[in-house]
This record gives C-alpha cells, sequence and structure tokens, in this order.
C-alpha cells in the first residue's frame, strides 16, 4: 500500500481539479444491434494510435534510430529522455 503523501498542489490547480472533477461523466457510445463488442477506444476520433520510436540527440535534434519510421510532417510528439550517465 503506498505511503501517504501531503497534497502540495497550488490552490488554483484544487480548483481546476474540483472543477474537471464535477464536469458530467460522457455518454457510453452507441452501438447497434448485432455488432460485434469493440474496445472503447475504436470510438474515439480521430483514429490515432501511439506509437514508440527510439531516438538519440545530436547537435540538439532527435535523430530516430529505425531509419524506416517515418513520422508525417507537423506530427505531434512527446519526447522522454534518460537522464545522462
Amino acid at each position: 500500500m503506498p505511503t501517504p503523501q501531503p497534497d502540495t498542489r497550488s490552490e488554483s490547480r484544487k480548483a481546476a481539479d474540483e472543477l474537471l472533477a464535477a464536469e458530467p461523466l460522457q455518454p457510453l457510445p452507441t452501438v447497434a444491434a448485432g455488432e460485434t463488442a469493440r474496445p472503447l477506444e475504436s470510438f474515439l476520433r480521430p483514429r490515432r494510435h501511439p506509437v514508440a520510436v527510439a531516438g538519440v540527440v545530436e547537435n540538439g535534434l532527435v535523430r530516430l534510430l529505425d531509419g524506416g519510421v517515418k513520422l508525417a510532417e507537423h506530427t505531434r510528439v512527446i519526447v522522454v529522455a534518460s537522464e545522462a550517465g
């Protein structure tokens, strides 16, 4: 069981979290009669799937290690880096 930690959020962050928690739940997607079950993610739009790729930073730019990976122009990415060791 995790050890309880003190709440270090700012008052504005706490208020924003409360507003978010108070929003009504979204309705479940409608399913036609006879349709087979599928994951909830398949109902989300646009249909994008995250892809994890390895890369290395050279001269301040990230170079993907797999040359076969092609990303579309203006693709949004999240960079996760390990500490230099």
